[in-house]
């Protein structure tokens, strides 16, 4: 994506790639307190429910596989809730099991026999919003690691510092993933006319 057109697509959908708004626009990005009750969790997923189920969304590949994704990390991160409040910041926390849960998940579909959808059920994956199917496709063809660079730098709006710190890598090693992946992205979505 060039920065021109990265900056018009970010204006139209104030502030996400490809005009995108999920219910959790502007939600607390840590540096506000969050409450460590039960009421609190409450709010963490309500404010953040939009925001996360998209960014589960684009990492496992479509909306109800982000959903179930989501909901296991939520279970989860309610089980240490207080703990994780007590000792950092859970939107962190939250966005790393994601991640790991997302590798689990693609790990554990690896062993399996994936077969076609049944034609009478419905497409689940026409209501979700998505970029253009070729980089849509371009991002679900990259190696997990450069496909979780990408989400975190362009769909979540890390700074390459916290994305760093989320993969549990170094600056220096995030930027060489996060090149190799864009060059990655040019060299796919080139051949049928989309500017990365």
């Amino acid at each position: 994506m060039t920065a021109a057109t990265g900056t018009s697509e970010r204006a139209a959908g104030g502030g996400k790639p490809f005009g995108l708004v999920g219910r959790g626009e502007g939600v607390n990005d840590g540096s506000q307190a969050v409450d460590a009750t039960d009421a609190g969790f409450a709010a963490f997923v309500e404010a953040g429910w939009g925001r996360y189920l998209w960014t589960a969304s684009v990492l496992s590949g479509d909306r109800q596989h982000g959903e179930e994704l989501l909901q296991e990390c939520l279970v989860k991160l309610y089980s240490r809730w207080r703990q994780v409040v007590r000792n950092g910041d859970p939107h962190a926390y939250l966005r790393r099991m994601l991640i790991n849960g997302n590798v689990s998940s693609w790990r554990r579909w690896r062993r399996e026999w994936p077969v076609a959808q049944a034609p009478d059920l419905p497409d689940v994956r026409a209501d979700l919003p998505e970029p253009e199917d070729a980089l849509r496709r371009a991002i679900r063809a990259l190696p997990r690691q450069q496909r979780a660079v990408i989400i975190l730098r362009y769909f979540e709006d890390l700074t390459e510092k916290d994305a760093a710190a989320v993969l549990g890598c170094s600056v220096g090693a995030l930027k060489s993933t996060h090149s190799r992946a864009l060059a990655k992205l040019r060299e796919t979505t080139g051949a049928e006319g989309i500017r990365v």
